[in-house]
């Protein structure tokens, strides 16, 4: 499970608008809330935003990514 304060810095820096073109990493917990109640989420790179999307649709935010497996280590 995520902690949904983690508040780690990316080393990946992306153009103003690119967060909107990626799926993002979430608690598990606070995503299915997220989509049945509209309640914004924040993801691991501290976008927060209500999901509506199809994540499969879209590539996994670098950002997120490298903050997972740095959790994961």
């Amino acid at each position: 499970m995520l902690d949904e304060q983690t508040e780690t810095k990316p080393n990946f820096v992306y153009e103003d608008g690119d967060e909107e073109r990626f799926s993002h990493y979430v608690p598990k917990d606070k995503l299915m809330a997220a989509m049945v109640d509209g309640v914004p989420v924040k993801a691991l790179c501290g976008k927060m935003w209500v999901p509506t999307r199809d994540p499969e649709r879209f590539p996994i935010c670098p950002s997120c990514k490298e903050i997972y497996e740095s959790m994961r280590k």
